[in-house]
């Protein structure tokens, strides 16, 4: 945690209210920069540059680094409708939502990648992550999933159920890291006909 100066410390003890659209502006730029930086290089001077306050008042408001990504992460709001598709059928239910994660959630991959390595040494961050980036992620794919068994597409029992979500979220990760490029379009349609589906489509032996 970064120290705080005396003058700020004594600062402190007068806490002011920020409106709620001050508080939204103000988390859009941490998020931003933990998207641009990450968790570790991520500092309150460069926080009050952007969002044109002082360290003063985020010292006051949050107490320091911590607190202040933890508020701005709970504030955070994925994109919504990344998951939540209804096609008919699995197969156009896992396509589109490959389109719809390499279209419109790659802001989301950075976001997590800012913050994995920080999270490891830091069981509330990575709570807040999971409630926050993963958690809404899981369950609506498992709806998709129910559908698909409701449907008699699946067996209700395969192995590969539980892990769905793990897999496309960390296919659409790892790619970067590997390849030293984001994710296409065809990358994770060939993942979900490749993988996916026969994954599911197996029975428990």
């Amino acid at each position: 945690m970064e120290p705080m100066p005396a003058t700020e410390k004594a600062a402190g003890a007068r806490r002011t209210r920020l409106t709620p659209a001050r508080e939204a502006e103000l988390y859009g730029v941490v998020v931003e920069l933990l998207r641009e930086v990450g968790y570790e290089a991520l500092t309150m001077p460069a926080v009050a540059t952007r969002s044109r306050s002082s360290t003063a008042t985020l010292y006051r408001q949050w107490g320091g680094k911590p607190g202040l990504v933890l508020a701005a992460l709970k504030h955070h709001q994925p994109p919504p409708d990344v998951f939540n598709v209804d096609t008919g059928t699995l197969g156009g239910d896992l396509r589109e939502i490959a389109r719809q994660v390499t279209s419109g959630a790659p802001a989301e991959h950075e976001l997590m990648a800012g913050l994995s390595h920080a999270a490891l040494g830091d069981p509330e961050l990575a709570q807040t992550m999971r409630e926050q980036l993963t958690v809404p992620a899981q369950e609506a794919l498992e709806e998709v999933l129910r559908r698909a068994v409701d449907r008699g597409e699946i067996p209700a029992d395969t192995p590969a159920r539980p892990y769905c979500a793990h897999l496309l979220i960390a296919f659409s990760v790892i790619i970067p890291v590997m390849e030293g490029r984001p994710a296409d379009q065809g990358d994770v349609l060939n993942f979900v006909d490749a993988v996916m589906l026969p994954a599911l489509r197996q029975p428990a032996s």
